[in-house]
């Protein structure tokens, strides 16, 4: 990214042409789909996750009356949408409850009916560290034919296929685990998606983005129509490293790392009556975000006792009346 700036971007124009700032995406597009398994023609490369997550409701149009499932404690950018369109159209968002006692993936699937008309979720919640089973999602959204919305944010610490998932839509932030900065992120678009026209268009969405015809929406192909405008290249730069190391370290060996790091984790709090929202052997639990509560401790109190050690850590604090208490999570 320093390249990036200290070369190209300080100079404006002068170093960029038309041609090597469409090669920016077109790089990052193929390296993303390496990664998460799926073919280059479906990654957009956009701003930010929101952005995608914002115009499913217009791109999806659930039936009249229909419901939309998501989980109660998931990320806002994912249930925003939802919950506006519910707000104007004669819809209902219907939330469950992540419960450590209970598989969340069975959870969503019990409340899967004739209904719903889409089911919109992150792969792993990031308050608490479940992980949803989005092969066995999509087998019952298809039952019903419903639409499935995936947030997987998650990719770079776990194995994202998008091939298997079979998703309408995934996302991801480039800025998390990816790796990356600010200012870029990518979707996978299902060919669904593909034959529809963006509901928030922009210039560089066309066929041939410096074209510049004002006077006709004529758009790519492929999911480069889902691209609005210029963005951070140098944060393009940056992923596009990112992933590159990613996908030279390996999915699986990033994740049994991650998992050997969070059984000692576990183990040594646990001499302290900290105890994880999932045990470490649930296989609903994810190697790289452990939740973790205290029956007597004040978590704000412990955070910054760690923080004057140079121990990085933050608290996640849930509002819904039911889910009510402060969960740390180590980042």
């Amino acid at each position: 990214m320093h390249t990036f700036i200290d070369n190209v971007a300080r100079h404006g124009n002068l170093y960029m042409s038309d041609m090597d700032e469409v090669a920016y995406c077109e790089t990052l597009r193929e390296r993303a789909s390496r990664l998460l398994h799926c073919d280059s023609t479906q990654v957009a490369i956009v701003a930010s996750a929101s952005e995608i997550l914002g115009q499913l409701p217009m791109l999806l149009r659930p039936r009249p009356q229909s419901t939309i499932l998501a989980v109660s404690s998931d990320f806002p950018a994912i249930t925003r949408p939802w919950l506006r369109l519910a707000a104007q159209k004669n819809h209902t968002v219907r939330f469950v409850d992540d419960q450590p006692t209970c598989d969340l993936t069975d959870t969503l699937l019990e409340a899967i009916d004739e209904s719903v008309s889409v089911v919109a979720v992150s792969s792993v919640q990031y308050a608490t560290g479940t992980v949803v089973d989005i092969s066995r999602l999509r087998q019952a959204t298809v039952q019903v034919s419903a639409s499935l919305i995936v947030d997987a944010t998650q990719a770079g610490a776990m194995r994202v296929d998008a091939s298997e998932w079979d998703a309408d839509a995934i996302v991801a932030s480039g800025y998390k685990w990816l790796g990356g900065h600010g200012g870029v992120a990518l979707a996978i678009m299902s060919p669904r998606l593909l034959e529809q026209i963006p509901p928030l268009p922009g210039w560089m969405g066309a066929s041939v983005p410096f074209g510049f015809d004002a006077t006709s929406v004529s758009l790519a192909n492929d999911a480069r129509r889902y691209t609005q405008s210029t963005m951070s290249y140098a944060s393009v730069a940056g992923l596009v490293v990112a992933v590159e190391q990613l996908l030279a370290l390996g999915e699986a060996r990033i994740e049994a790392h991650a998992r050997s790091l969070a059984a000692m984790l576990v183990s040594e709090v646990s001499k302290y009556g900290w105890h994880p929202f999932r045990n470490a052997a649930d296989p609903a639990g994810s190697p790289h975000i452990i939740s973790l509560g205290h029956p007597r401790e004040s978590v704000q109190a412990v955070v910054e006792r760690l923080r004057i050690h140079n121990i990085v850590c933050g608290t996640r604090w849930r509002t819904h009346s039911d889910l009510a208490r402060p969960i740390q999570r180590p980042k």
